[in-house]
């Protein structure tokens, strides 16, 4: 054996960290909304932003019931940190699809890309609006002004600028390091 820990050893280590932050942070084991938001630290969003993260609530509370519980949160996470990107942009399809009509418009699209920005502080070196622009003008093969979920998965994964491009500004790493060093200083301390 070498003296590296094995993917699910380090997962498993990872998950009682985040299992214990997630019951110092919410005793109760299921995460209202308003606690979601505390537990990443996100204050004062627009109007916006708080709808974006009110649909990424909505995605990882997958049996509907207005909380997360730990084991969704576990869900999540390892889909954000681990998924394949056909899990990835199915994920961030259904996050997308913000009035859950089955279809992507430009509208939803720029909103999305507008509050991740807003939310994950990253600088992009392409506006919202351009980005926007080009995944619809490359993927939108119909037409039609909207992106059906075969039009999305299929398109952005048969091109590799947009997939590297969508998969940086919707990367949540950052916020979850920024939770583990919280964690990390915080089990110091004590």
């Amino acid at each position: 054996m070498g003296n590296g820990m094995s993917a699910e050893e380090l997962n498993s280590c990872k998950s009682h960290q985040w299992y214990r932050r997630f019951m110092t942070e919410c005793p109760s084991g299921q995460l209202m909304f308003y606690e979601f938001k505390q537990f990443f630290g996100l204050k004062n969003l627009s109007d916006t932003s708080n709808a974006y993260v009110r649909n990424l609530f909505t995605t990882f509370d997958m049996n509907g019931d207005g909380f997360i519980d730990f084991m969704e949160y576990v869900a999540a996470l390892s889909l954000v940190l681990t998924g394949g990107v056909q899990q990835k942009l199915r994920w961030y399809f259904k996050l997308f699809d913000v009035d859950g009509s089955g279809c992507i418009d430009r509208e939803e699209l720029l909103q999305i890309f507008k509050s991740v920005r807003a939310i994950s502080g990253v600088d992009q070196e392409i506006s919202a609006e351009d980005f926007t622009e080009m995944v619809f003008e490359k993927i939108d093969i119909n037409g039609d002004g909207v992106l059906s979920m075969e039009e999305f998965m299929e398109g952005i994964q048969a091109d590799e600028k947009i997939l590297e491009m969508l998969t940086q500004s919707l990367d949540l790493s950052h916020i979850i390091n920024k939770i583990y060093s919280e964690m990390n200083s915080k089990e110091h301390v004590s």
